[in-house]
């Protein structure tokens, strides 16, 4: 029987009570590898389950923090990360960018806030907008391969940990302490507020206060909004208009947006441990683009005045859907040292949240309406460092209620509830590493479903058992190779199983299959790393073979009507189908310092990566991002940096059935940053100018890449303090 809520959260309100007494204990400090859990630096990786440097870790990992943080920061997480190694964006218009990692999304990936889930339906449609604000992240953690498995089994593609201070860690030395950043950015009209307050309230209890807003009006973007088979298929029609259309420049349409968000928390921090809890409450109002269609003809009732017009004037404005969001969150952690023995530490981090938003139609009217309900809380314990043995074990408990009400209520009510044990071991024999992982889960999942037109059944569970097994050895002083060996299991999700119906913001009919099996895989990921005096470099490859590999495509509209009971559909179908897979790919990074110019050291950076993936019997995966090269050259100073940077992505033209090459582009990027006060280094004036020449970018990973481009020329300034 599956856990109820009420049973899950009694798991961790016990284990909290458990953890009080500790933590108002005089217990020892913990010791250095503890420390580094609340360690900022940058090379510490504290996703890793067992805190590690981050060349110590036998995966591929990427931490933004600091300047590069602020100056790749946008409203969106998927925009934010998307010049990280191994990182696109799903891109459905500027306001909804989920992370891609290794060209997995969706389910394969999971986005985290300090360690459990957003609790929002991200994963449920690309134009459903992540419930985490990047504004205010301390730091972004990307783990990638085996080791993000043991944050759950739909992580096969890797996690992306947003670690925030909204409960607190420490107690601030002032009486009071404030952050703050304020951005504009051009090609959007962005601007952006955002602060927090953090202050003692004894010697041990501290508070925290935070607030951010956003507005942007609609995306600028470079050349045209059609892409070029788009243009050519408007160039073909006896429709004048829609020829016109397919020379469209300028604004892209419905992409305005308005965000906002306030929090408070307040902590215990002891020597023995820390305990705090903190609620949020967020809301998004956005718009998201939509397919233009060029093959019939549109009913325009006035005249265009030029290239760059409004979305009205373009003929498609009855397609614009608007995403009202709200979300209601609140927030447990809590970790006491043990002093020794065989525990090191005990850590708990729980969390529920409330979240709804309603799709608007452009007549005003509430299309449909998302809800859902989720709770997830997790219990680590850390064992002490025996030798060169340390460790890693614990438990997860997660359960979801999902309902869509409306018209295009395209998946039905549903509940999924999951519970996992896991366990990193890892041995340090001086030049040899190796590091073992497992993860059992139980997930039950059910839908309420129309008993004439649903085929199968709308109760599952499923048993999922994964584990990996990793070497590293040292080549010689600096240099460190690895190899990792993973096995992998994955329930399907309940939009996998049990979706049947059209919805507005994808403009599509979607179809599961409520009898799909799980999703096994293998996988291989060998790693090099080396630094030394003056340079550093990272090189990860990985290949992956999937058994019941689990995605969607354009079917025959009759597959959708027979499901649908024989009536026409509204929009194209998408049916979900089960099939072999393989994945593989490669990415690279490093640094080199060039010369030291007086006080300015120059160094040369870049980044590569690439992945290919074929379907057996289908042919190429789609919305696979194509190669894509990175280079930059930064004279850093004490106090004045300056960088410029060329991002190059190859054509993609290995493309699955249904869909379009997209064309290779140049993105040319630089930022001037200086901070004003000797001896902060977190208060930051920075001048970035992004796409500088105006180009037009699409990401073939994005579902609406034939319709919306990336922003054109976009000059951002940011003032990021700390008092």
């Amino acid at each position: 029987m599956p856990l109820s809520p009420l049973l899950r959260a009694g798991c961790a309100l016990s284990a909290l009570c458990v953890a009080v007494p500790a933590i108002a204990q005089d217990a020892p400090a913990a010791d250095a590898a503890d420390q580094n859990y609340h360690d900022n630096r940058s090379d510490i990786v504290v996703t890793a389950l067992i805190p590690r440097r981050q060349g110590d870790i036998l995966s591929g990992t990427s931490v933004l923090t600091g300047d590069q943080l602020t100056r790749d920061l946008r409203p969106s997480i998927g925009e934010t990360l998307a010049r990280q190694p191994g990182v696109s964006a799903t891109s459905f218009g500027p306001n909804a960018s989920r992370p891609i990692l290794r060209g997995f999304q969706g389910e394969r990936v999971r986005i985290l806030t300090d360690g459990i889930g957003s609790f929002d339906v991200s994963n449920t449609s690309v134009d459903h907008a992540v419930a985490i604000n990047p504004l205010t992240a301390d730091r972004i953690e990307i783990l990638r391969g085996p080791a993000a498995l043991l944050y759950g089994s739909s992580a096969i593609g890797g996690v992306v940990n947003v670690i925030d201070s909204r409960i607190p860690r420490r107690v601030p030395d002032e009486p009071i302490h404030i952050d703050g950043i304020a951005t504009y950015g051009s090609a959007a009209n962005e601007r952006t507020v955002s602060g927090e307050i953090e202050a003692p309230v004894t010697e041990n209890f501290v508070i925290h206060l935070d607030g951010s807003w956003t507005k942007t009006d609609d995306l600028r973007t470079g050349g045209y909004i059609l892409s070029k088979p788009m243009r050519a298929l408007a160039a073909l029609s006896d429709d004048a208009e829609i020829r016109e259309d397919g020379q469209w420049k300028g604004k892209l349409p419905n992409t305005a947006a308005e965000t906002w968000e306030v929090a408070g928390g307040f902590a215990y921090v002891g020597d023995g441990g820390n305990l705090g809890v903190s609620v949020s409450h967020s809301e998004n109002r956005y718009g998201v683009p939509s397919r233009i269609d060029v093959t019939e003809e549109h009913d325009h009732d006035h005249d265009h005045e030029g290239e760059d017009h409004d979305h009205e004037e373009a003929g498609h404005s009855h397609e614009d859907v608007t995403l009202s969001m709200k979300q209601t969150r609140a927030d447990l952690r809590g970790e006491v040292s043990t002093g020794g023995g065989f525990l090191d530490s005990i850590r708990l981090r729980a969390g529920f949240a409330d979240y709804q938003h309603q799709e608007i139609e452009p007549t005003g009217e509430v299309g449909t309406t998302f809800k859902n309900q989720s709770m997830e809380s997790r219990l680590e314990f850390v064992q002490a460092k025996q030798g060169g043995w340390d460790g890693a074990f614990g438990a997860q408990f997660f359960t979801r209620r999902f309902e869509a009400i409306g018209e295009e209520k395209f998946l039905p009510k549903n509940e999924t509830n999951q519970i996992g044990i896991f366990t990193l071991q890892s041995l340090d024999l001086g030049s040899t590493r190796i590091e073992a992982g497992g993860r059992f889960e139980h997930t039950d999942l059910s839908a309420n479903a129309d008993a004439d037109l649903f085929v199968g059944s709308n109760q599952r569970s499923f048993n999922a058992l994964s584990g990996s097994l990793g070497i590293s050895q040292e080549i010689t002083p600096g240099w460190r190779a690895g190899l990792n060996l993973s096995r992998s299991e994955r329930a399907p999700s309940a939009e996998e199983l049990f979706a049947r119906g059209n919805h507005a913001g994808t403009q599509a009919f979607e179809l599961g299959n409520p009898n799909f099996s799980k999703e096994k895989s293998w996988g291989i990921e060998g790693t090099l790393r080396g630094k030394g005096e003056g340079y550093s470099i990272g090189l990860s490859a990985y290949h992956n073979w999937f058994n019941g590999y689990i995605y969607d495509s354009i079917v025959d509209d009759s597959v959708c009507q027979a499901a649908n009971g024989g009536a026409e559909l509204e929009f194209p179908c998408y049916a979900y189908n089960q099939a072999d897979a393989r994945y593989y790919g490669f990415e690279a990074e490093g640094s080199v310092k060039l010369a030291q110019l007086g006080g300015y050291a120059i160094n040369l950076d870049g980044v590569a990566d690439y992945v290919r993936a074929t379907i057996k019997g289908s042919g190429p995966a789609p919305r696979i991002p194509p190669l894509r090269l990175l280079g930059g050259i930064e004279a850093q100073g004490d106090r004045i940096s300056a960088r410029a940077e060329v991002e190059h992505v190859f054509e993609q033209n290995r493309i699955a059935e249904t869909e379009t090459p997209t064309d290779s582009f140049t993105l040319v990027n630089a930022s001037l940053s200086f901070k004003p006060f000797k001896g902060n280094d977190r208060t930051t004036l920075m001048l970035s100018a992004n796409n500088i020449f105006d180009v037009e970018a699409r990401r073939h990973a994005s579902v609406l890449k034939d319709f919306a481009p990336l922003a054109g020329r976009d000059i951002r300034v940011t003032a990021r303090f700390s008092l």
